[in-house]
């Protein structure tokens, strides 16, 4: 885990991705937390009956990734989001490789806030596009 960045230490283009392959297990565990037990996501033979024929990765569940990468890397520990947008592009699947970046796009130095844009992508097209808003904590000055 990373000690993440105070506002100082960030720059307009600095960007931070991780990597998941997505699991059954994670949707599944992903539908328990959130009580969203959509077939879609949990029953393939409901799943083939739709647009996608076959189960779906919850939406939201890249969403996470997201906010994982935020809060642990890029600002990192600290970090509070003010606001999310997202686009769902294409559907995520069990076993796709997900990955997920985000990029600091501006920097407002009166309220400690970046701009992100926020990417998931597998085999390089995007699944998921957004632009997040974050307070990000200041360093201590020195003495």
């Amino acid at each position: 885990m990373s000690k993440g960045y105070q506002f100082e230490d960030l720059t307009v283009g600095l960007s931070a991705s991780r990597e998941h392959t997505i699991r059954d297990e994670d949707i599944r565990a992903f539908a328990d937390v959130s009580g969203d037990h959509n077939p879609v996501h949990l029953d393939e033979a409901f799943a083939q009956t739709t647009p996608f024929k076959g189960r779906i990765a919850h939406g939201m569940l890249s969403g996470a990734y997201i906010s994982a990468l935020i809060a642990s890397e890029l600002p990192g520990p600290g970090a509070i989001y003010i606001s999310q947008s997202l686009s769902f592009k294409r559907p995520v699947r069990i076993g796709d490789r997900l990955v997920t970046t985000v990029t600091v796009t501006g920097l407002d130095e009166a309220k400690a806030r970046a701009s992100l844009k926020t990417v998931c992508s597998v085999e390089g097209k995007a699944v998921v596009e957004g632009e997040a808003l974050i307070m990000v904590p200041r360093g201590t000055p020195a003495e």
